[in-house]
């Protein structure tokens, strides 16, 4: 009797345990629901949960080339998750995710008798719930008891509000992947470098693999330990019948193999245009309010910005420059290990000791530790001190111990260059190249940094004179002495312009006159229609520039922005029709209502008859001229030739113009064809900084190459469509542009654009 009245009294008391916690727990369920425990979210809320989602820069072709955020989230949607990520989800994180609503009563059971040896209890609805509304969880046992308690009700909710799909989709935009991967979108860029539908069943056991610790299961840290947690995953989706055997076990022997790629603002395509971008949408988005009168966030609202750039041209051009520049910086340090003031030329010492003070009183360091209100002597001192640093080197990044003064010298060896291309027809820019490594140089050659132009300025004087003066490319002028007297046009003293030879050549035609670049041709030219027609005319070819009425402009003693001087250029394929520059086509928001859409602006600024006989000329530039190497190859030093290649061999038209300034400080090239046009400058940040001789120094050696490493990969992309047709003739040309059957070969041009008053 008497066990059978302890039995009895066990089984009392284990009804009352079960019944006491029901009522525990239906108590706290409530507590919860009535807000007791805090704050729960609303309807509202529940509706429409708050995430930062970072703004889309999207390409011409549909790539995305670049996000700006706080958190690296890229939205994606259901339809665009493969079916074996969700498996691979389901299998580990929630197996009876389909059958509960919300809370998975079995599991909790088994996670509250086991306490927790055998997994918790937290089903994907419950962990979605913690990531919108409370984030990590509390070590203190009673706040962690309540948090768990907001989860369950929120989680009822998210169920009753959403479906599965939805659910499971919320969840995986919302998670971090860490490596500024926040979102299954992200994770997919970061990791394996492509969109979450074309994971494959192992990437997508990895991604699911990282989700119970992402720091512990860490790709790039950890990856045998990432390895073997995705092999776990692999077993839970054959336990739960979504891979077979087989499959289980080829899959698992794979090894693991990443494309890390972290969305950082200094990597990546087109960095120095997501700059440029990012400092315009700040102006766009103070202009342009939501409809509540609230301003719009760049990092966190999801914006869609639809550009004009081309992520294969932009690719091209990245790898036409890197390649290019690497050769070219190699063959100017090799050089420069016979310069005393080197990396500076032409300079005293104690020019060079000013150049350097200047350099480091413009540093970071130098402004940073003045706001921290460090004394100048303590400040100067520390530019002495050896610090470990990463420096730029174009074999990769070096980890180094210098002075912060050897750093700058460092530094100023490197040569830069700029590069855009343009569609003249619609405006749209198509590549924007701003440096070698917007990481270590921030100073964007295409827009922010106005050089010299030399002779690519030239045009603009033979393109009045053909307009003004009615003449044409076939008209002669006279290559010899000349004079412009003190006083003429306001100059100071008489100028008498020299050909870098010192010879003159006679009678030439105006083509000829511009393929050799010959500089009388262009003084007298200026002479005749008056530097302030000249002026006139580059205004309204978008050059915003202050260029001052003198006659020395005909040689390019003037400094203009790769932009400017590629959207002039631009104007004259496009048959006098100037269009201004073009990076956005639309904005959207996160729901994809559009909130801008770009306007082409124009206008007439020359006649088609005067644009194409200016097209012609600069044809000669590369049949005959200064650009002529784009036919036959590389010139230049038996140690250039080693490093630039092959001949590029170019038969098709081009139009086009090199150009290089004193003491070849500034090398340029600026060259079109039909529906491309392409500029490209190449020099030292400090003028000081530049070859010694004509032969490297020249624009056709230093800026040239880059354009036609980059048109040769265009054309060979045929999906690109860049024409190799003839430029388009106007009816009834009135303008005789037809001097000879065909052009011979001249010398190489070695003008260097010397400018003496």
């Amino acid at each position: 009797m008497d066990n059978k009245e302890d039995f009895s009294k066990y089984i009392k008391w284990m009804w009352k345990l079960f019944f006491g916690g029901m009522v525990f727990v239906a108590l706290l369920l409530a507590l919860a629901s009535f807000g007791v425990f805090g704050e729960m979210p609303t309807f509202e809320e529940l509706e429409n949960p708050q995430s930062n989602v970072a703004t889309e820069i999207i390409s011409a072709d549909g790539v995305t080339i670049g996000k700006f955020y706080s958190e690296n989230r890229t939205p994606v949607r259901y339809a665009d998750l493969p079916p074996h990520l969700i498996q691979a989800l389901v299998a580990t994180e929630d197996e009876r995710f389909y059958s509960h609503s919300g809370i998975d009563m079995r599991g909790t059971f088994r996670a509250a008798f086991s306490l927790g040896s055998k997994g918790g209890a937290s089903t994907i609805t419950q962990q979605l719930s913690k990531l919108l509304f409370h984030g990590e969880g509390s070590r203190n046992i009673l706040l962690r008891i309540m948090q768990k308690a907001k989860e369950w009700i929120i989680a009822i909710r998210l169920e009753r509000q959403y479906t599965k799909s939805e659910i499971l989709t919320m969840y995986l935009n919302k998670v971090d992947f860490i490596n500024t991967a926040v979102g299954i979108r992200s994770a997919s860029r970061v990791y394996f470098a492509k969109e979450p539908k074309e994971l494959t069943i192992p990437e997508a056991a990895t991604l699911v693999g990282m989700l119970t610790n992402p720091s512990l299961f860490n790709p790039v840290k950890r990856p045998e330990k990432v390895q073997q947690r995705r092999n776990v995953v692999l077993k839970q989706m054959y336990r739960n019948d979504f891979i077979d055997e087989n499959t289980k076990e080829r899959l698992q022997k794979e090894p693991l193999v990443l494309r890390f790629s972290p969305d950082s603002h200094n990597q990546g395509l087109a960095t120095y245009f997501r700059e440029y971008l990012r400092e315009y949408l700040k102006k766009w988005v103070k202009e342009n309010k939501k409809p509540d009168g609230s301003s719009y966030n760049i990092y966190r609202d999801g914006l869609k910005i639809y550009t004009t750039i081309d992520s294969r041209m932009q690719q091209y051009a990245e790898e036409a420059m890197q390649q290019h520049m690497a050769n070219l910086q190699q063959v100017f340090m090799e050089e420069s290990k016979k310069n005393k003031t080197a990396p500076f030329r032409d300079l005293t010492p104690e020019q060079v000791q000013t150049n350097l003070e200047r350099a480091m009183k413009t540093s970071e360091r130098w402004k940073q530790m003045a706001a921290q209100g460090k004394e100048e002597a303590e400040i100067r001192r520390s530019f002495k001190v050896k610090t470990k640093m990463t420096v730029f080197h174009w074999r990769g990044e070096k980890d180094t111990i210098m002075t912060p003064m050897d750093s700058i010298k460092y530094y100023k060896h490197f040569l830069h260059a700029g590069m855009m291309a343009m569609e003249p027809e619609t405006g749209h820019i198509k590549v924007w190249l701003g440096g070698i490594n917007q990481k270590h140089f921030k100073y964007d050659h295409v827009n922010q940094g106005a050089r010299q132009v030399g002779s690519t300025f030239k045009p603009f004087v033979y393109a009045t004179a053909i307009d003004q003066l009615k003449y044409s490319p076939c008209d002669s002028i006279i290559d010899a002495p000349f004079t412009i007297p003190a006083g003429r046009f306001g100059t100071l003293e008489s100028w008498t312009p020299k050909n870098s030879d010192g010879k003159f050549s006679g009678i030439q035609t105006l083509k000829t006159a511009l393929a050799k670049s010959i500089n009388t041709a262009s003084v007298k030219l200026i002479d005749r229609v008056g530097p302030s027609a000249v002026v006139d005319l580059v205004h309204k070819l978008g050059i915003k520039s202050e260029i001052p009425k003198l006659p020395s402009i005909a040689l390019g003693s003037v400094e203009i922005t790769v932009h400017d001087m590629v959207a002039a250029y631009s104007t004259f394929v496009n048959q006098g029709i100037y269009i201004e520059p073009t990076m956005i086509t639309r904005i959207e928001d996160k729901n994809g209502a559009i909130l801008f859409e770009s306007v082409p602006k124009s206008k007439d600024v020359l006649s088609k008859d005067v644009s194409y006989a200016v097209v012609k000329l600069l044809e000669g530039v590369t049949q005959s001229g200064s650009g002529v190497r784009l036919r036959t190859g590389p010139w230049g030093n038996s140690s250039y030739r080693a490093v630039t290649g092959h001949p590029y061999q170019f038969t098709n038209p081009i139009a086009g113009k090199t150009g290089t300034t004193q003491n070849q400080s500034d090398g340029w090239f600026i060259g079109m064809v039909p529906n491309l046009a392409a500029g490209v400058w190449v020099g030292g940040d400090d003028r000081a900084t530049h070859f010694k001789g004509i032969i490297n120094g020249q624009g056709a050696t230093m800026a040239l190459p880059i354009w036609a490493i980059f048109m040769k990969k265009c054309y060979a992309d045929p999906n690109l469509n860049v024409s190799k047709k003839d430029f388009p003739r106007p009816e009834n040309l009135s303008i005789k542009v037809d001097c000879w059957k065909q052009d011979e070969p001249v010398e190489e041009d070695t003008n260097t654009d010397e400018f003496y008053f």
